[in-house]
């Protein structure tokens, strides 16, 4: 593969927040181990290949941490509200309304 020119170096996407995760990316930037280590040696386009992955990965996360959110909101309204809750009671069967006195008459 070619590589294409590049007028300005990539900087790195560091924030000074070096802490990994439990699936080993770093917490401020997102990049790998081996990422983080091999920066320096890196072309300029890896480093862009590199930038466009923190970015998917960074993407991925909001979007858990949103149906976290949300599944956490939908937790906390039918706790509160049990009524509203339709899957957890039965719909009643219809021989079970007795309408003998039931009339529009009034």
């Amino acid at each position: 593969m070619m590589e294409q020119l590049s007028f300005f170096a990539v900087p790195s996407p560091c924030i000074g927040v070096c802490q990994s995760d439990s699936r080993g990316y770093c917490v401020g930037c997102l990049r790998s181990r081996d990422e983080r280590f091999n920066w320096m040696s890196y072309s300029e386009l890896r480093k862009q290949d590199v930038i466009r992955l923190c970015l998917q990965r960074k993407r991925r996360r909001q979007y858990a941490i949103h149906k976290a959110k949300q599944q956490e909101q939908q937790t906390q309204q039918t706790s509160h509200m049990p009524q509203l809750d339709f899957d957890a009671q039965p719909i009643s069967d219809s021989s079970d309304v007795d309408l003998t006195d039931f009339s529009l008459d009034e």
